[in-house]
């Protein structure tokens, strides 16, 4: 659910925040009074472009900010997945906050809970969560894809359409398997020699992780075995070799301490102090002189342990960056070795994996379209039924299905919703519907229709009701409030019968102050909405406003 929106110096708005509520909202106001405005700072936040004309006179940038509510724990997943793709922060709770900014020099930011993303990034999450029905298109159900998943949805049709995917998944792995061995026989012999000699190179070399830290440090300290032995030397006869030695002196200590305990109990602890020294010291004298010894004051050794250390760079530079690469890199090489070793015999048996996976995501895609097919029709009749109820008393609309030219993830049926207005026309696909109130108010059909399988949670509608009024216009309203119960709807109507039956009424409004025109919005309850309906039948007469009074009633508002 959009909570709220908040629009800073777009247009003729200087600082607007609008917190909408669940269900059906509906925004009316007079013509140029700044409604599409809101929309235009909606279609910002889904990824549309920005124009610099739009920033208010006299202000530098202008920003777009939203907080939407996630109450689908489903949803809420799917978008914090996403989020983690982009790099962006997940929601907190269960909201979500978009934001966009951009200024007249052309600076151009968003950001989705604080972090910065691309704008495809932007529009991926818009498209996810909201639909734009009029004029200012963003419209999925355009798209012959979405309406193949509306299709299958309505149909109840997943697991066949996951079926063709898997079936799909499977066929285009063993393509590429045998796109990375389909090659000439002079090429696959020059492969063999270099796979050889990588695989070759790797397995003489024995790599072990982390060898190269240890062979490191073994020949720096090799490097300096004459210094580390003198220092070792040093250390020792400051311990315990000279006269005056630590460990001497802590032994005299000791001494001291005993015969102070047969006079004075309470020293014992002076004494464990003393002890503890001791035996640090020791194991400090032990560790010294143990690494001392392994330090091998031999010139082959030394070479040997370079040779090594090259030799581990060398594999890190060729094949990766670390030993466990070059590990990794050595066992897909010998897994490429053994399969072009084998290459004949390797590709017959991928070929009747390949015709298997076919004949598998064949049949999957038949299955499917079989389906689609017994529930084409009922779909098509239930939508049509809806589109006569909101005005087009001849109108047809039909799901249809072609075969693709390839069977694929989402089966092997083209889907095209075809809608016809008028008896005697041809039926046309969708997509190429020219007027925007018919758009509107096929878009509105069709959601009603699907509703509660179409997972998008926000509905924009505007100029749903051109060319509507009288009875069809009292449906059109009644069809969105409908609508509301599965979904928040926005509508955006100069009809007071579509606006009565709003759970939530805003008004725009253009006023002047200190000689600035400023559009504001404003919630409307009571005798105010009252007074708005009536503007909308035509005038504040008592007549206009009982009508409004009574549109208010049947609507139970």
């Amino acid at each position: 659910m959009l909570v709220s929106l908040r629009i800073r110096n777009l247009a003729l708005i200087e600082d607007l925040t609008w917190e909408l509520g669940p269900g059906f909202n509906t925004l009316t106001g007079e013509t140029g009074a700044g409604k599409s405005i809101l929309i235009d700072a909606l279609n910002l936040l889904l990824g549309e472009r920005t124009d610099k004309t739009l920033i208010r006179t006299g202000a530098e940038s202008c920003s777009v900010e939203a907080e939407i509510e996630l109450t689908d724990p489903a949803r809420l997943k799917e978008i914090n997945a996403a989020l983690e793709e982009l790099g962006a922060e997940p929601c907190e709770g269960r909201a979500l906050l978009l934001k966009r900014s951009f200024s007249a020099t052309g600076a151009n930011r968003q950001f989705i809970n604080g972090s910065p993303v691309p704008l495809q990034g932007l529009k991926n999450i818009g498209d996810r969560l909201v639909d734009v029905h009029g004029p200012h298109d963003h419209q999925s159900l355009l798209a012959t894809e979405k309406q193949a998943e509306l299709l299958d949805a309505y149909g109840k049709l997943g697991p066949l359409r996951e079926a063709c995917r898997n079936a799909a998944r499977a066929l285009r792995e063993i393509e590429q398997e045998r796109a990375a061995l389909d090659m000439s026989e002079n090429e696959r012999e020059q492969r063999l020699s270099l796979l050889q000699h990588q695989v070759s190179e790797i397995t003489t070399a024995q790599v072990q992780p982390g060898e190269d830290v240890q062979v490191e440090n073994d020949y720096k300290a090799a490097s300096h075995a004459q210094n580390i032995v003198e220092q070792a030397g040093i250390i020792s006869g400051l311990l315990s070799e000279s006269e005056n030695a630590a460990l001497v002196q802590l032994a005299q200590v000791e001494r001291a301490l005993l015969a102070w305990q047969r006079m004075d109990g309470s020293i014992e602890d002076a004494l464990k102090l003393n002890r503890e020294a001791i035996s640090q010291l020791q194991e400090l004298l032990h560790t010294v002189q143990a690494r001392a010894e392994r330090v091998d004051l031999d010139p082959q050794q030394l070479r040997q342990l370079e040779d090594r250390l090259n030799l581990l760079q060398s594999l890190k530079r060729k094949y990766g960056g670390t030993l466990e690469a070059v590990r990794e890199f050595g066992d897909k090489s010998a897994a490429q070795l053994t399969a072009l070793e084998g290459h004949s015999e390797f590709l017959a048996t991928l070929a009747q994996r390949e015709k298997k996976a076919c004949e598998t995501l064949q049949k999957a895609a038949a299955d499917l379209s079989h389906a689609r097919r017994k529930i084409a029709g009922p779909l098509g009749e239930k939508i049509s039924q809806e589109l006569r109820a909101l005005g087009f008393k001849q109108a047809v609309f039909e799901v249809g299905l072609s075969p693709a030219a390839q069977p694929g993830p989402t089966g092997g049926d083209e889907v095209e919703f075809i809608f016809a207005p008028n008896r005697g026309e041809a039926a046309r696909p969708l997509r190429a519907i020219a007027s925007s109130g018919e758009m509107a108010r096929v878009m509105l059909a069709v959601k009603t229709t699907l509703a509660e399988v179409d997972e998008i949670p926000i509905l924009i509608f505007d100029e749903v009701d051109a060319n509507v009024g009288g009875e069809t216009a009292g449906q059109v309203g009644k069809k969105l409030r409908g609508l509301g119960r599965s979904h928040q709807v926005l509508c955006i109507t100069h009809l007071p019968q579509v606006a009565a039956q709003g759970q939530n009424h805003f008004s725009v409004e253009k006023r002047v102050k200190q000689n600035r025109t400023l559009t504001e919005l404003t919630q409307l309850e009571g005798t105010a909405r009252q007074r708005e309906l009536a503007r909308m039948l035509g005038g504040q007469t008592d007549a206009a406003l009982a009508l409004a009074r009574s549109l208010l009633a049947e609507a139970g508002n």
